[in-house]
């Protein structure tokens, strides 16, 4: 039977998140960093060796006073989570020790997007993974779609890609495996992620463009995700970035949707009908109709990079998506565009380009689970 997570007291979770983030560290690194005495420090890591969530790793000598200390790490193999991406037509699945570190991979067709059916198909996947990894405890499910709390309990209130309005899914989900199940907005859980095991590692505050089928925005701010009072932050697909353009398909002319979704750039670049792959080989080959798309394309993401910045002042920006051949193929143009939209400003601003990978989006799944669990 899978082991429930234990209730642990606030000492002992913020000690083990210090563990998760920052990697390997002294006791002293610990309670230096959460100003804990050494008492407090001591009962907060007995109570996470004794549910086996953090190990004893030797000892090094660290910090000003040339004293050894004991060093700690995340366990592995005790405590496993399921991370489900969901979008129309496929689902992706990840399991992930307590460190993130991807365990097992799984991707299956959706033959129905109604909300019961896909609880279901992630109940029979969970069974499936089960079998190889026993300690999966618990679920986190990323999906297209605005996630709010209503009354303590996640309700996807809308979810026009898989056609869903308050759908209380994660209560679904845990009816139907027995475990803790969380839900949360793609791009949001993506932003968690990053914040903990990926480039916006040990900052208190990032930006996370994503750029593909559509456009998301993520923030961090404060140590914490910001989602915003609907659920809704992150919507940048509208925001007005050049001048007049063609119409995104709903009455606006010259917004980042008009130039910057793959399909769209399919469509600027006369080329309807044939891949978003190969309408990037046109241009790596210098097709001028297929090029001019892409760096239209690459102004549009100038000025929605320069956007976070004005908004959220982040220590950094992490850029991502299936639609990273944008960056990759304009980025001089990315570049002029930013900061000519920063100006007057200068400070310079650090761009993190992540490979995209439908997997990182399941692994952000079982992310959001652990950072959910260590937050309640």
């Amino acid at each position: 039977m899978t082991e429930a997570w234990p209730a642990l007291p606030e000492g002992s979770r913020l000690a083990l998140r210090e563990i998760l983030i920052h990697g390997t560290l002294s006791r002293a690194e610990i309670a230096r960093s959460l100003g804990l005495s050494r008492a407090s420090l001591t009962r907060a890591m007995r109570i996470l060796v004794a549910h086996r969530l953090v190990v004893e790793v030797g000892t090094d000598v660290r910090g000003a006073t040339g004293r050894p200390s004991e060093l700690l790490q995340s366990s592995s193999g005790q405590w496993e989570f399921l991370g489900v991406k969901l979008t129309r037509e496929r689902l992706y699945a990840a399991v992930t020790d307590l460190g993130g570190r991807v365990l097992a991979l799984h991707e299956e067709t959706v033959p129905s997007t109604a909300p019961e059916d896909l609880a279901d198909q992630i109940s029979t996947v969970h069974e499936r993974l089960r079998a190889v990894h026993p300690a999966i405890c618990a679920v986190g499910v990323s999906l297209p779609g605005d996630v709010l709390i209503r009354g303590g309990e996640a309700v996807v209130a809308s979810s026009p890609f898989l056609g869903w309005t308050d759908v209380p899914f994660a209560r679904m989900v845990r009816e139907r495996t027995g475990l803790a199940a969380f839900t949360a907005n793609d791009v949001h859980a993506l932003t968690v992620k990053e914040h903990w095991f990926g480039a916006g590692a040990g900052r208190g505050s990032m930006a996370l463009v994503t750029v593909g089928e559509g456009l998301g925005l993520g923030l961090i701010v404060n140590g914490q995700v910001s989602t915003g009072e609907h659920g809704r932050l992150g919507r940048i697909g509208h925001l007005p970035v050049l001048g007049g353009g063609p119409d995104c398909g709903i009455g606006h002319a010259g917004c980042a949707s008009s130039y910057l979704p793959s399909p769209v750039i399919v469509r600027n670049a006369g080329r309807e009908g044939s891949s978003y792959e190969q309408v990037v080989e046109l241009a790596r080959n210098g097709d001028e109709q297929a090029v001019a798309a892409f760096e239209d394309a690459g102004r549009a993401l100038g000025v929605v990079l320069a956007t976070a910045v004005h908004i959220a002042d982040p220590a950094a920006i992490v850029l991502t998506g299936d639609g990273l051949p944008v960056y990759d193929l304009a980025r001089t143009t990315v570049d002029e565009s930013l900061r000519a939209a920063l100006a007057p400003y200068r400070q310079p601003v650090t761009v993190e380009v992540q490979p995209f990978e439908f997997s990182e989006w399941a692994r952000a799944g079982a992310v959001l689970a652990i950072r959910q669990l260590l937050e309640t």
